[in-house]
């Protein structure tokens, strides 16, 4: 039996197929090192994924889309004499002024200057255009080329003479009633 094992040895010659090579060691070695360069890769991205989703679903967790509203004053001013005049007179004319109801908004949020100082544009023109309330649309020709503003200034005017508050006209202007006003009718 030692004889056989013996024999076996001394015959044994290996093969070349079964034999590593040194060109296999480093395939090997270069695909674990580009193992490592992916995992390292795409361990640095998930820790980053994970910051964001999470930021992303807790600010969406305290934010209301109803708290989005745009900017208005809540009260009335002090001095209604110290707010910027509202466009009046020769300044309704030009190219701005081509339809009467340009005008004629110009000419009724004049009358009602404490009102729209409390009321907030849907326009968004106080991130745009760093307005304060609806006031500051009729401080310039903005109304004129903004149906919104133009048609918060008619809804402000009429709901005013009808007995609302700022208030009442505020949650009517968040409801978007002045949508319901047909520019090219007034």
């Amino acid at each position: 039996m030692m004889q056989d094992r013996e024999a076996a040895i001394v015959n044994f010659t290996p093969s070349l197929s079964f034999t590593p090579s040194l060109s296999s060691y480093a395939c090997a070695i270069l695909g674990g090192m580009k193992n490592l360069i992916s995992l390292a890769a795409r361990s640095r991205w998930i820790p980053a994924l994970a910051v964001f989703v999470l930021t992303a679903a807790s600010y969406a967790q305290w934010s209301n889309p109803a708290d989005d509203v745009p900017a208005y004053h809540p009260s009335a001013p002090l001095n209604l004499k110290a707010l910027p005049p509202i466009l009046h007179g020769a300044q309704l004319t030009g190219p701005n002024f081509r339809y009467h109801w340009q005008v004629r908004v110009y000419q009724l949020a004049a009358q009602i200057p404490g009102v729209i100082y409390q009321l907030p544009c849907n326009c968004r023109c106080d991130r745009a255009l760093g307005h304060t309330s609806l006031h500051s649309c009729y401080e310039n020709t903005h109304s004129t080329e903004c149906d919104v503003c133009a048609a918060e200034g008619f809804y402000a005017y009429y709901k005013t003479k009808a007995g609302w508050t700022p208030a009442q006209i505020r949650a009517g202007i968040a409801q978007h009633e002045y949508e319901k006003i047909d520019l090219e009718k007034q």
